[in-house]
């Protein structure tokens, strides 16, 4: 039986690996998805810190852009994403986890656990920090094996 996250999961490893099929400026293939409150799929982003030039260019980053233009879109000034959960293929660094909480993002859905950079399991817990003015919910580990290998691949490794 497939878990609750899968579905979203595989949406954020099918953009994870068009950032690294780049034939031009491939990108370390990671891929988010934010998700409304409902569970349908806000917006979707791979890296492109290569494609762009651009070191704020992650997943995570460019898509909780996306999801608050939507919401801009719908009431202006609005970027708040409450209720709205981000799943990603890497547990996130300490940029993207600050940018989780500045969101007032509801809940965090990652794959692979980054022991080098990860910033909300690994080697901080940014977003669960109880001094800071929002907390995320924090799911790990999902299609664990699936993320990793993706980033192995990519590494040759």
């Amino acid at each position: 039986m497939a878990g609750r996250w899968d579905d979203a999961m595989r949406l954020a490893l099918a953009e994870a690996a068009r950032a690294a099929a780049r034939p031009t400026r491939p990108d370390v293939p990671i891929g988010a998805v934010v998700l409304d409150p409902a569970g349908q799929v806000v917006s979707v982003a791979a890296n492109e810190r290569e494609l762009t030039g651009d070191p704020t260019a992650h997943a995570e980053v460019l898509a909780l852009r996306r999801a608050a233009a939507q919401h801009r879109g719908i009431d202006e000034g609005r970027w708040r994403l409450d209720g709205h959960t981000l799943v990603v293929t890497l547990e996130p660094c300490t940029m993207c986890a600050g940018a989780l909480v500045l969101a007032r993002i509801e809940r965090l859905v990652f794959g692979a656990y980054d022991p080098k950079a990860g910033a909300v399991a690994s080697l901080f817990d940014v977003v669960r920090d109880p001094r800071l003015n929002h907390r995320v919910d924090v799911r790990g580990g999902i299609l664990e094996t699936e993320c990793g290998e993706a980033l192995r691949a990519f590494f040759g490794r």
